[in-house]
């Protein structure tokens, strides 16, 4: 049983894998099982290994992170995907999103953040830079509702709650607080939810809420 996140660091720059694998090496529950330094490197490597998360640049040679990614997330059991970038053009993060990835940051986080991000993506939780998550939500603000091509199945008013509260980059917790109900309880509405809509992970569910025009950035919490 494996009791550390497995993680498969990817990056073309070899001083920044040292770098980062160096960050995991230092008390924390997160252990390197592998490195590519590109993404096609990167999908044989993780259909090997299968870690928990891969942590994945976006400009390599070969293949990038987009496809590497939209590849990677189609294993079994499918990793976590966490861009690390230095590149937060609004075309890139929803790129990312879109091929699948569940988290996106800018390689100028700090360190901590950045194993935070890891942990918690681990743990099925989404994770966009704050300066990013607004800038996602009003690119879905700017497309007209009636050429919103996604749909969404009929939810349970207490599916919708929890799937206003995802959107919304809650963690489970506070979930659970605002619902008043248990974590457990809130992770299963949410396994349940994703399974429902088709996506594999709270990005997933919140680019396809604002797509629908279900959530809209403007309407009250609940």
């Amino acid at each position: 049983m494996r009791s550390l996140i497995e993680l498969l660091i990817v990056d073309d720059q070899d001083l920044i894998r040292d770098g980062l694998r160096a960050i995991f090496e230092v008390g924390s529950d997160i252990g390197v099982i592998g490195e590519a330094s590109d993404g096609e490197q990167a999908v044989a490597l993780s259909a090997r290994l299968s870690p928990h998360v891969v942590l994945m640049d976006l400009r390599m040679p070969v293949m990038d992170g987009i496809a590497a990614t939209s590849q990677i997330v189609r294993q079994e059991p499918p990793p976590y995907v966490l861009v690390l970038t230095t590149y937060d053009g609004d075309d890139n993060v929803l790129a990312a999103v879109q091929a699948g990835a569940s988290g996106y940051l800018l390689k100028d986080a700090p360190r901590d953040r950045i194993v935070e991000a890891v942990q918690r993506v681990a743990q099925g939780e989404a994770q966009l830079a704050p300066q990013l998550t607004q800038r996602l939500v009003d690119r879905m603000r700017a497309t007209p509702t009636a050429a919103r091509a996604a749909s969404l199945p009929p939810l349970s008013p207490r599916e919708l709650d929890v799937l206003q509260a995802v959107a919304r980059g809650r963690t489970n917790a506070e979930i659970a607080d605002q619902l008043y109900l248990s974590v457990t309880t809130v992770k299963s509405y949410a396994s349940s939810l994703f399974t429902k809509l088709g996506v594999n992970d709270r990005v997933q569910a919140t680019v396809l809420a604002y797509e629908s025009g279900l959530i809209t950035p403007h309407r009250p919490d609940l």
